[in-house]
């Protein structure tokens, strides 16, 4: 069975929320990924390239790092919803 996609075909919905938190915390890729890392989450910046280019689908525990780091909701994240 193949997996769910967007209508778009997009393998995830937060890559573009992903990039904006990214950019408006002045954080490359490089960096997002060793914070993540120091708060405990084994992500690499490859991870984070493959997520933001809807490459990868992304996990509940990686949902979970990200918000932490970001400090936004679950549905801020997936939908854009404050």
């Amino acid at each position: 069975m193949p997996k769910p996609r967007t209508s778009s075909g997009e393998k995830n919905l937060i890559s573009e929320r992903l990039i904006e938190l990214r950019k408006q915390n002045k954080l490359s890729q490089r960096d997002l990924a060793h914070k993540l890392q120091l708060a405990g989450f084994d992500m690499d910046k490859n991870v984070i390239t493959r997520i933001e280019t809807n490459k990868r689908y992304v996990t509940d525990i990686e949902l979970r790092a990200l918000c932490q780091v970001f400090n936004v909701t679950y549905d801020y994240l997936v939908d854009g919803k404050e």
